[in-house]
C-alpha cells in the first residue's frame, strides 16, 4: 500500500513577483483541454480540465486517467476565508475568491484571483530540465501561492493547503494511510497498478516558510477548514482516520508586499522500474535514499529549477513563433510537461551507478507498453529539439535485450514489457507484432541519434542487432505482409505503403550510417518502386497510396518526414511536393485524417506532415500552416476536458463530433508536435546547463 507522508521544513525562500488583473477570467494563450499541474513521471501526474478553470475555487483536479484528487487552497484575508481552489464553499462562512486569469507555458500553470483585499497567484510549476538528470528525475512538482494587497492595502492573510491518501491510489475511506513527520516502511504491492495508478512508494507534501508561522496538522476535511478558518492555523494530533487531509496553514501576518510560499509535492517510488527482473531507481536517488531528503533538495532547488524553467519556456515559445508562428507555439507549448511526464530516469538500485542512465517510457492510456519502438520513433523530435541523448537512453534498454539474445525473432519486438514499469521482455516471443514498423523506426532512430550527437560508438555496439533489421526489411519491406503499422487502431493490411516508405529511408538511413552502400541502394530502389515505377502512387499521380496498387486508397503519409530532417533524400522532391499538395484536397472538417479507412487523425502525424511540406524545394507553407492551425483549433475548441489526446475526430458522424478526442490522452507521441523545429537542428532550444549532480 502506498503512504502519504506531510512534512514540514525551515527553509527560506523568496522569489517571483506576480500581479492580478481584475475583470473576468481570461486565458492565455488559450483554454486547453487540460492544464498540466504537477506532472513530473507516469504515476505523479495531475490535471486540471479546462472547463473548470473558470470556477478554480470549486475545481477538482484529476490524475491523468479521470480519478479526482484532493488538493486544496484557502486564504484567510482579514478574518474571512476564501477558497483559491479545489474547496467548494461549504457554508456562508467561505466565499469562493474571483478568478481572473489562467496561464500556461512549458513549465508552469498560473492562475490569478481577487479574495477580499488580497490578490492571490497559484503557479503550478514542473521544471523541465533534461541535462540536469538529478532535477529532471527528483519527483517533486511545486506549488507557490503568492499574495499582495490590492490597491495599496496591507490585508493580514493566512494561507492553507492540503492533499489527502487519493495521491497514493487508495481512494477507500477505511484504507489505513501512514501520516506524520517521518515515513516508516510498510508492505506495499511493488511494480503494480490500479487503474494506472501505482500501488507502491510513498506520497509527500512539503513547504518553505516566509516570514511566517507555520502549522501543520492531519484531520477529517472538514475540521480542518473549520479550524483554519476560525483560528487562521492548524493545531491537534496527528491521528489519521478515514477521510483525513494532510494540510498546512502559512500566518503571512499584514502583507506590505508580494509574499510567496512555496509547496512541494511528490511522489517518492523506490524502486521505480523493474529491468528485466533487477530493480532500477530514479537517477535521483544518488543524491538522497528517503523521501525526508528527497524534500529538502527539491525545496532548496526550487530558486534554480524556477529560474530554469522560466528562461526554457521563453525560448521554447520564441524558438516556435519563429518558425510557424503562434498557433505553433501554443501547441508545443503545452506539449512539453505531457511528454516527460511519461518517463523515468533511472540508475541500478544495487549500485547507484549514475554512469549506467536508463530511461524508461510508459505508453500513457493506450495500453501501458513499456519504452514501445513506434512510440518513441513519434516523440523523438522533442528529444533531437531539447536533448537527443535521451534517444539513446529510451533505445538503450531495449538494445541490451535484445543482444541477450532472449528474443527468439529475427526483427525488432514492439515493446519491453507489456505493462509500466515492468520491463520484463517477452522471451516466449509473444507480443504484439509489428516487424517492419518496429525495425524501421529502431534504424531510423539510430541514424537521428547519430546525426544530433556524432556518436558513432553506440551504434557500433550493437551493429549485430542493426544489420538483423537491416537484413529483415531487405527481405520484407517492399511488399510488406498483413500487419500492424504504428497505427494499430486502424488494424492490419497488407502492403502498406507507408510501411514500405518506412523500410526505404530506414535502409538508406542504415547504408549511410555503415558505408554499406548496397542498402542505401537497396532503399531507393524501394523509393523507386513506389514512386517512379507507380506501385505506391495512384494513376492519376496525385498522392501516395494506403495499400500498393490499391487506386482507391490514400494515407497521411508521415513517415516521409524522418527522410527530411536525415536529409536522406530517398525520395525526390517532386514526391514530397505531390502528397504535400493532395492534403487539402482530403481535408475533412478538423484535419486530415490518417487515411480513407477512418474519420480520425493523430496531431503528431499531422505535424509530421506539416514539417515535410517544408522540405527544402517544396516549402509549401500554405499547406503547413492548415495542418498547423486544425491542430490548433481541435487544442482550443473548448470539446474536451482531458490531458491532450492526440487522435481526435476530424469528420464528424453521427454522434461522433468533428474535433473531439477520441481513445487517447496524455500520451508522450505529443513530443511529435517538435517535427517543425527539429528541422532547425539538434540541440535548437536552450535547456540549461548539463549537471549529473555527482
Amino acid at each position: 500500500m502506498a503512504s502519504l507522508s506531510a512534512t514540514l521544513y525551515t527553509l527560506l525562500y523568496l522569489s517571483m513577483l506576480c500581479s492580478t488583473s481584475l475583470g473576468a477570467p481570461s486565458f492565455t494563450p488559450i483554454l486547453p483541454p487540460s492544464y498540466p499541474l504537477a506532472v513530473k513521471s507516469p504515476y505523479l501526474s495531475t490535471w486540471l480540465p479546462g472547463n473548470q478553470a473558470a470556477n478554480l475555487p470549486s475545481a477538482k483536479p484529476q490524475f491523468w486517467n479521470g480519478q479526482e484528487l484532493t488538493w486544496s487552497v484557502l486564504a484567510r484575508v482579514d478574518g474571512k476565508v476564501y477558497s483559491l481552489f479545489g474547496a467548494p464553499p461549504t457554508s456562508s462562512d467561505v466565499k469562493a475568491a474571483t478568478v481572473n486569469s489562467a496561464d500556461f507555458t512549458s513549465t508552469h500553470t498560473t492562475f490569478t484571483l481577487t479574495a477580499g483585499s488580497a490578490d492571490m497567484v497559484l503557479d503550478f510549476l514542473t521544471p523541465i530540465s533534461p541535462l540536469n538528470y538529478v532535477r529532471q528525475s527528483l519527483p517533486f512538482s511545486y506549488l507557490t501561492v503568492s499574495a499582495s494587497g490590492s490597491d495599496g492595502s496591507t490585508p493580514e492573510v493566512q494561507v492553507y493547503s492540503d492533499i489527502d491518501n487519493s495521491w497514493t491510489g487508495q481512494f477507500g475511506v477505511d484504507v489505513a494511510t501512514e501520516w506524520g513527520y517521518a515515513t516508516t516502511a510498510r508492505v506495499q504491492s511493488e511494480f503494480s497498478e490500479v487503474n494506472d495508478m501505482a500501488q507502491w512508494g510513498t506520497t509527500a507534501y512539503c513547504t518553505l516558510p516566509v516570514a511566517s508561522n507555520v502549522t501543520a496538522r492531519v484531520n477529517i476535511l472538514g475540521a480542518m477548514h473549520a479550524d483554519f478558518a476560525v483560528n487562521g492555523s492548524l493545531a491537534g494530533d496527528w491521528t489519521w482516520t478515514p477521510g483525513s487531509v494532510a494540510g498546512f496553514s502559512h500566518d503571512l501576518g499584514h502583507i506590505k508586499q508580494v509574499t510567496n510560499i512555496t509547496f512541494a509535492v511528490g511522489l517518492w517510488r523506490q524502486p521505480a522500474v523493474n529491468y528485466l527482473g533487477h530493480d532500477r531507481s530514479a537517477y535521483f536517488t544518488s543524491q538522497c535514499q528517503d523521501i525526508n531528503c528527497a524534500c529538502v533538495h527539491a525545496l532548496a532547488d526550487f530558486e534554480a529549477a524556477d529560474a530554469e524553467a522560466r528562461t526554457l519556456d521563453v525560448d521554447i515559445a520564441n524558438k516556435a513563433s519563429q518558425v510557424a508562428g503562434g498557433n505553433y507555439s501554443d501547441i508545443v507549448t503545452l506539449s512539453v510537461r505531457q511528454e516527460f511526464g511519461a518517463l523515468d530516469l533511472t540508475i541500478p538500485a544495487d549500485t547507484l551507478d549514475t554512469n549506467d542512465v536508463l530511461a524508461f517510457v510508459k505508453e500513457i492510456s493506450s495500453n501501458g507498453n513499456v519504452n514501445t519502438v513506434d512510440v518513441i520513433y513519434p516523440l523523438s523530435p522533442i528529444f533531437y529539439v531539447l536533448a537527443p541523448e535521451y534517444i539513446r537512453l529510451t533505445l538503450e534498454p531495449m538494445m541490451r535485450y535484445l543482444s541477450s539474445g532472449r528474443w527468439p525473432h529475427n526483427y525488432t519486438l514492439h515493446d519491453l514489457g507489456s505493462h509500466y514499469p515492468n520491463a520484463t521482455g517477452h522471451d516466449d516471443g509473444t507480443a504484439e507484432s509489428m516487424p517492419v514498423e518496429e525495425c524501421g523506426n529502431l534504424l531510423i532512430l539510430v541514424c537521428m541519434y547519430e546525426k544530433a550527437t556524432g556518436n558513432t560508438e553506440w551504434r557500433h555496439t550493437y551493429s549485430i542487432i542493426l544489420q538483423e533489421c537491416a537484413d529483415y526489411l531487405v527481405a520484407n519491406g517492399l511488399y510488406p505482409f498483413t500487419q500492424l503499422s504504428t497505427d494499430d487502431g486502424a488494424g492490419s493490411v497488407a502492403n502498406q505503403t507507408g510501411l514500405v516508405i518506412k523500410a526505404a529511408i530506414a535502409l538508406n538511413a542504415y547504408g549511410n550510417m555503415t558505408g554499406q552502400t548496397n542498402y542505401s541502394d537497396t532503399g531507393r530502389h524501394f523509393a523507386k518502386v513506389l514512386y517512379n515505377q507507380r506501385v505506391g502512387i495512384d494513376t492519376n499521380e496525385t498522392h501516395f497510396l494506403l495499400i500498393e496498387n490499391d487506386d482507391t486508397s490514400w494515407g497521411l503519409q508521415f513517415n516521409l518526414y524522418m527522410d527530411v530532417l536525415l536529409d536522406l533524400d530517398t525520395f525526390p522532391t517532386s514526391a514530397l511536393e505531390m502528397q504535400t499538395a493532395f492534403y487539402p484536397g482530403v481535408r475533412g472538417e478538423a484535419g486530415v485524417a490518417l487515411d480513407n479507412r477512418v474519420n480520425w487523425g493523430k496531431t503528431d502525424w499531422m505535424m509530421f506532415a506539416a514539417a515535410t511540406a517544408m522540405a527544402e524545394g517544396v516549402g509549401n507553407e500554405g499547406v503547413r500552416d492548415m495542418l498547423v492551425d486544425d491542430v490548433h483549433a481541435y487544442v482550443a475548441n473548448g470539446l474536451n476536458d482531458v490531458p491532450l489526446g492526440d487522435r481526435y475526430i476530424v469528420e464528424g458522424s453521427g454522434a461522433e463530433v468533428a474535433g473531439t478526442w477520441t481513445a487517447y490522452r496524455a500520451r508522450p507521441v505529443v513530443g511529435g508536435h517538435f517535427a517543425l523545429m527539429a528541422l532547425e537542428g539538434p540541440s535548437c532550444v536552450r535547456v540549461g546547463e548539463s549537471a549529473r549532480g555527482e
